[in-house]
């Protein structure tokens, strides 16, 4: 069974926490992932700007953030693969779901789906296929379009923008 590491350092992060611990194990059961190890940070906008700015040179908030752990070498048998690290803010999944009329809890499975998904290899930035590729799978993880879905990027592949 998947391994679900949460560190909750938001302090409205309760609710937040138990969305994303169901939500993590749904989606590593959906992508055939069980004998792996996920570490997930819920955060403030506060936090995410300072690893944000850290990390990736971007002195803002964001929605999430993914740490992929690297390729493994050889582990002993039962010991879970790690994936990575994932940083969600929950400040910013509250504002954007106020605004976009969603409930937090999809908010947060969109963040998480979509950070997971970088954990994996999959990368929206480097080409349009890719692009399109994840798009498909975060709709699948979610049952409907996802984060780059509403972003523009083809869903299903049709040729037209979706905005």
């Amino acid at each position: 069974m998947a391994k679900v590491a949460l560190n909750v350092a938001h302090p409205q992060g309760a609710y937040p926490a138990r969305v994303i611990r169901a939500r993590a194990r749904d989606f590593l059961a959906a992508l055939g992932l069980e004998e792996v190890e996920l570490s997930i940070l819920l955060t403030t906008d506060r936090e995410i700007r300072s690893l944000n700015r850290r990390f990736r040179g971007k002195d803002r908030a964001t929605d999430v953030l993914s740490f992929p752990a690297g390729p493994p070498g050889p582990l002993p048998p039962g010991v879970p693969r790690p994936l990575g690290d994932l940083a969600i803010s929950v400040d910013t999944a509250r504002r954007v779901a106020a605004k976009e009329g969603r409930t937090l809890a999809f908010e947060l499975s969109r963040y998480l789906a979509h950070g997971l998904l970088h954990l994996l290899g999959f990368d929206h930035e480097g080409s349009e296929r890719e692009a399109r590729r994840m798009a498909r799978k975060e709709a699948e993880l979610l049952g409907i379009p996802g984060m780059l879905g509403e972003a523009g990027i083809d869903f299903p592949p049709t040729g037209k923008k979706s905005r």
